[in-house]
């Protein structure tokens, strides 16, 4: 996957794209996989990096939504739980299973979040993953050493996915690529070709260059997250707003706030919500907050309310609290969420929704990571028949993601990288220097950095080390102490002056430090 290849293929095309996907987040990028993999012409553009937005944001699970079946959805859970099982089965080297514990301090919680285990096991059937069991008090000190243990009474053990979520986007986007669609970073729309009532195509600008282009198609796809209004009123200035942002934070802890491999699911909060403390990447992810916002912002940040809240609720269940400074990182995302007027003039399926305009504008709103294949699924079969395109098979359901096929295991951190792993090595193994690593405090080698730019398009510091990588998540100010070897590597590979390298180390600086938990 290389930039300027993409960029060379799309100038000299002479006639339009069967689908034009705008938005390279979770929903974009699986909409070109689906396309491409039909046969379909496909052009996907993302303003800035892939997963930028929402997409690299969230708990990292992979999950049918307890909360859901807890709300009565059971039609949400059962194609939730079924994507999750494809999800594992499709990019083992991303999804993977992970044991959940809920503690129980009452003595009607064990039966009752314990029947209501089984019946999230039943639903996934032949797809789903181990099933759920009682534990009692030890059991669960043992899994959780940092537990609360004053009036713990037990607990319930079920399975739930995790994975790396702007990994499996970057690897997606690979796999579209490989399918024949041209997929580029850092250009945006500018705006919608129109011929007569209808569009007919994209205005263009390269971020990087400023050139601009037009391109023509038979359909265009909004698939851009929190952000889709704005495209939505390219096509019809007076379109009435559709979704409503709500903003979500989680804090990146140290490993020692919760050793093991078993993360602690609270299932009810102050305001009602979730809870997850996760073990990932060597460290541990705790959240998430629900706050509506008015502005949608490519770097929400995470506001004092939500960090006291997460603070409030999981000190409630460990006996060692975390305080400020043991924060590594934290880091907030913008949910699209439906306006609950908006399914009047769409096609809402389960929690994702479709809509078309007059002119034949399609967007895709809402859903999760975890039904992002569904939810390309069902916007390619509604952009044949917009586009009046050859209604074509969906073969994704067992569509290998990229780096999937993997031959022998990987015992390091490289194994995230799947089939590419090798490809990695071999640089070490031509350039030894390569081995190295950007930091004591962080585990990721100079070659990764390489291999980023080579086939991974990576354009800035902060596409690796927040995305390629996730040590902006991981550790921020270690990150920010790796920024100029790192901008010194991209800078070689890309031919770039040390104005571009000071620039680079400049710009993440500044984003970096809204990672840093203020004292």
């Amino acid at each position: 996957m290389k930039r300027l290849a993409s960029l060379t293929e799309l100038s000299s095309r002479p006639e339009p794209f069967d689908i034009v996907i705008v938005g390279g987040g979770a929903s974009g990028l699986g909409a070109a996989v689906d396309a491409a993999v039909r046969g379909h012409s496909v052009l996907l553009v993302e303003q800035s990096d892939f997963a930028k937005g929402t997409s690299s944001r969230s708990t990292k699970l992979v999950h049918g939504g307890v909360r859901y079946l807890k709300q009565g959805n059971v039609s949400l859970v059962l194609e939730a739980l079924r994507e999750r099982g494809l999800m594992c089965r499709n990019a083992p080297h991303l999804v993977h299973s992970l044991p959940f514990v809920i503690p129980n301090y009452h003595w009607w919680e064990g039966p009752f979040y314990g029947i209501g285990m089984k019946v999230y096991d039943g639903l996934a059937g032949r797809l789903g993953l181990e099933p759920s069991r009682y534990l009692n008090r030890e059991d669960v000190i043992e899994l959780l050493p940092n537990i609360e243990q004053q009036d713990l009474t037990g607990g319930i053990i079920y399975h739930d996915g995790q994975f790396d979520d702007s990994r499996l986007a970057i690897n997606l986007a690979q796999t579209a690529a490989e399918k024949g669609a041209v997929v580029l970073n850092y250009v945006r729309c500018a705006g919608l070709i129109k011929e007569g009532p209808h569009v007919a195509g994209v205005k263009l600008q390269d971020a990087e260059t400023g050139e601009e282009a037009a391109v023509r198609a038979k359909v265009v796809i909004n698939a851009t997250g929190v952000f889709a209004d704005e495209v939505r009123r390219m096509d019809d200035p007076q379109a009435k707003t559709m979704l409503s942002p709500s903003q979500g934070i989680h804090f990146v802890l140290p490993r020692e706030f919760l050793p093991g491999d078993t993360a602690i699911m609270i299932p009810k909060t102050d305001d009602g919500r979730v809870l997850f403390a996760v073990p990932w990447h060597g460290r541990v992810v705790v959240g998430t907050t629900d706050t509506p916002v008015e502005n949608a912002s490519l770097e929400p940040r995470a506001l004092e309310a939500e960090i006291e809240f997460i603070f409030t609720q999981i000190t409630r269940y460990l006996t060692r609290d975390p305080t400020r400074a043991d924060v590594l990182s934290v880091y907030a995302g913008l949910r699209p969420l439906i306006k609950s007027d908006a399914s009047s003039t769409a096609a809402l399926s389960r929690d994702h929704l479709i809509s078309i305009s007059d002119s034949g504008l399609i967007t895709l709103a809402g859903g999760k990571w975890t039904t992002y294949r569904k939810m390309a699924e069902d916007v390619i079969d509604h952009a044949e028949m917009i586009g009046a395109l050859d209604h074509r098979y969906c073969a994704t359901h067992e569509l290998k993601i990229h780096g999937a096929e993997v031959t022998e295991a990987e015992a390091s951190h490289l194994h995230y990288y799947g089939s590419d792993a090798p490809g990695i090595r071999a640089l070490i193994q031509n350039d030894p220097t390569l081995g190295e690593v950007l930091h004591p405090k962080l585990e990721f080698l100079k070659a990764e950095i390489i291999w980023h730019v080579r086939h991974e398009m990576a354009r800035t510091v902060e596409d690796v080390l927040s995305r390629r990588t996730r040590a902006l998540l991981l550790d921020a100010r270690s990150s920010l102490e790796a920024a100029p070897i790192v901008a010194r590597l991209m800078a070689q590979e890309l031919d770039r002056d040390t104005s571009w390298e000071q620039a680079q180390v400049s710009s993440y600086e500044t984003l970096a430090k809204g990672y840093l938990l203020p004292a």
